[in-house]
């Protein structure tokens, strides 16, 4: 069973949320979605500075089975990027909520609304198992 911690939001694309104290957010892939991609081998990040739009692909993580898009799950700024994953992309499957994460994000006002609790995240996840 794939970890779902209590004070995350989340998309039903996968990736995690967690608000930071400075107002920022970081975002990363789920438990759930690292266990389906398998051990990963690459991990492409966007540049700091760089506008995303909610929906937009921002990020590619690549595995021994496949490439998958990250999506941004809200509108914002990139402030950071893990830059750790250059030479450690499997960090994502050893903790894919703590040295796993894949960016920072300054998001926009209001940004945050229409993001999944845990509690609604493990539902979309048991349905989907």
């Amino acid at each position: 069973m794939s970890a779902v911690p209590g004070d995350l939001k989340y998309t039903k694309d996968h990736e995690w949320i967690r608000i930071e104290s400075d107002g920022a957010i970081a975002i990363g892939i789920t438990d759930h979605a690292q266990h389906q991609l398998g051990e990963l081998v690459f991990v492409e990040l966007p540049e700091p500075g760089r506008s995303l739009r909610e929906g937009e692909p921002c990020a590619v993580v690549e595995s021994v089975k496949a490439a998958s898009d990250v999506y941004a799950p809200v509108a914002g700024t990139v402030i950071a990027v893990n830059t750790a994953l250059a030479g450690e992309p499997n960090l994502v499957n050893a903790s894919p909520y703590d040295t796993g994460w894949l960016l920072r994000l300054q998001p926009q006002p209001g940004a945050l609304a229409g993001l999944l609790d845990a509690s609604a995240y493990q539902q979309l996840v048991d349905a989907a198992d």
